[in-house]
């Protein structure tokens, strides 16, 4: 299943998404977009109103494939990689051991 993510770091809340597809797209409480609706992916207009992103915030991902990489990331909170110098950002590994001292 397929559906629009709008990446709100991103989204600079130009409403450029709101005016084309307003259908599709709404602000949020912070002036940034917002999904409304996942219904009509396929409409030239709603990938127009993608397209037309300048930040490029908005695209349509596969959920299937989003949970994936969530369960990995997920695995990788629970398991250590076991570097020395480790700049992962999923676990603790980056302890040295004189932070580990301390």
């Amino acid at each position: 299943m397929k559906k629009i993510q709008v990446e709100k770091e991103r989204c600079i809340g130009c409403g450029a998404c709101v005016n084309i597809a307003s259908n599709t797209f709404d602000f949020d409480e912070e002036g940034k977009s917002e999904v409304l609706s996942n219904e009509h992916l396929e409409d030239e207009v709603v990938q127009l109103a993608i397209e037309s992103c300048p930040t490029i915030a908005i695209s349509i991902i596969d959920v299937e494939e989003q949970e994936s990489i969530n369960d990995d990331t997920e695995s990788l909170d629970e398991e250590c990689c076991d570097c020395e110098a480790c700049h992962c950002e999923h676990c603790d590994c980056s302890m040295t051991e004189e932070d580990e001292a301390a």
